[in-house]
């Protein structure tokens, strides 16, 4: 999975219609430009693109009043959305993508109730343990053998799956203790008197 795809439907999602310039804006600010593929050029073609797919609606506006070409306008169509939804679940719980994804996901974490965000946390750590197991049943030297500097990758996938596990129990913990706004949550706001 790639993370520009969340990374552009996420950031449209956020505005409910936005042009490309305010997508890149808000994701240079979030320094997904530095962490992920959401260069510039990438964004663009992902809007023009899923506006293909027809997970974006694509609107013409008028031209500018500093005389600049007319801008265009994306929103997410209803297969947007639930393509959003698909891939923000599939990055809090696979454990088997690239850190951008999961980046990505964490970013757009408070669009899910926090039910929802907690089990597919738990489906990571599953997920990571299924994989530390599994590294240690088929990829670890048996007694006597040496695998030399080899045995080095076994070691960093292990420690990988382990301290992935720890930052995820984490991350559930603090959702567990009320941390962050979640999607269908309100914050009581006192009224001034």
């Amino acid at each position: 999975m790639s993370a520009i795809r969340l990374l552009v439907l996420g950031a449209v999602r956020q505005h409910g219609r936005t042009h490309g310039y305010q997508v890149r804006s808000d994701l240079e600010l979030w320094g997904a430009h530095e962490w992920s593929n959401a260069k510039p050029g990438s964004i663009y073609h992902a809007l023009k693109a899923m506006a293909k797919q027809g997970l974006l609606i694509a609107h013409d506006t008028a031209p500018s009043e500093a005389g600049g070409p007319p801008r265009t306008e994306y929103e997410l169509t209803p297969d947007g959305e639930e393509e959003y939804f698909r891939l923000l679940r599939h990055a809090l719980s696979a454990h088997d993508e690239k850190t951008d994804v999961l980046t990505a996901g964490v970013g757009f974490l408070t669009d899910l109730p926090r039910a929802e965000a907690i089990a597919l946390l738990r489906q990571r750590i599953a997920s990571l343990e299924e994989w530390r197991e599994e590294i240690r049943r088929h990829w670890t030297p048996a007694e006597g053998e040496d695998w030399g500097h080899i045995a080095e990758i076994m070691g960093l996938w292990i420690h990988t799956a382990e301290t992935g596990g720890e930052w995820t129990r984490g991350l559930i913990a603090r959702l567990e203790a009320g941390a962050y706004e979640m999607a269908g949550e309100q914050v009581d706001i006192p009224s001034a008197k």
